[in-house]
């Protein structure tokens, strides 16, 4: 999962609730003091909500953009049913393309997914029925289909622990596992408390359709590749879910612009705000 930095939104930013024809979901908005130069959706990964992009709001907005980011349906604090229908891909593609259209009139919109929300994000482009409603497309540490077997291994673990145990359960056992392996130790204990309750929050039929999707996925870059839609794939120099390498080859495949992120894995987003939001900016742009 990513971790925010903070968690205190900047000036530029409200917490709030997107209204669409699909539902209501939990939201950051960041608006641009000066002159709008466009709108931007950003989708967040497995186990990840809209703070996973709270680094990015003030730079993005300071860019001149207005930057809503989201919790997809059952995530945090936009919640769903226990039921794993409203879960799948192609689901939540429709929620992308209703929030995309809420979004819409604000200058051209730039559509992200970081990690499963990049497979959101495609999903929706191909659905998509007529004229795209975006400007352009970026994919930041995602992959082609699915994730590496190394951390599909873990992610089943967590499937097969979903039908019978609690989340509360399992997040005792994950923070063992952290412990043991000499991770997360320097939290802040703010972020680390809001790390438990957002694992807490989420909908357990959504995490099994989610993590499921990450180990069966099937790779759909050709079919994107046909969509008329600037695209630009952006990772960190490392990456456990799908390997950089991987990464790379997809942009070439896509004819798309690819940029590593300096000292970033996973989470470009958090772990690299503001080279991030530069690359974002400058393609946007």
């Amino acid at each position: 999962m990513s971790t925010p930095p903070f968690l205190t939104l900047p000036g530029c930013a409200r917490a709030l609730r997107l209204s669409t024809g699909r539902g209501a979901f939990a939201a950051l908005l960041a608006e641009p003091s000066g002159p709008v130069r466009g709108s931007a959706l950003l989708v967040p990964g497995f186990t990840g909500s809209k703070e996973d992009f709270i680094a990015l709001l003030e730079p993005l907005a300071a860019a001149g953009y207005r930057v809503a980011a989201v919790d997809q349906r059952g995530q945090y604090e936009t919640g769903g049913p226990a039921d794993p229908r409203p879960y799948r891909v192609e689901e939540l593609a429709q929620d992308v393309l209703a929030l995309s259209a809420e979004l819409a009139g604000h200058g051209p919109l730039h559509l992200l997914g970081h990690s499963f929300g990049g497979h959101v994000v495609r999903e929706a482009v191909l659905a998509a029925d007529g004229p795209l409603p975006w400007r352009s497309l970026t994919l930041l540490s995602t992959g082609p289909g699915a994730i590496d077997p190394t951390e599909a291994a873990r992610t089943k673990l967590l499937l097969d622990a979903l039908p019978v145990m609690d989340l509360a359960a399992i997040w005792q056992v994950m923070q063992q596992m952290e412990e043991g392996s000499g991770g997360r130790a320097d939290l802040h204990p703010e972020v680390a408390a809001f790390l438990e309750r957002r694992w807490l929050a989420n909908v357990p039929e959504a995490l099994a359709a989610m993590g499921e999707h990450l180990v069966t996925a099937r790779d759909r870059v050709a079919e994107l590749a046909g969509a008329p839609l600037p695209v630009q794939v952006v990772s960190g120099v490392r990456d456990y879910a799908w390997p950089v390498e991987e990464q790379a080859a997809m942009a070439r495949r896509l004819d798309a612009r690819y940029t590593a992120v300096p000292e970033a894995g996973h989470s470009p987003n958090a772990e690299q705000p503001a080279a991030t939001a530069a690359a974002l900016a400058g393609f946007w742009g």
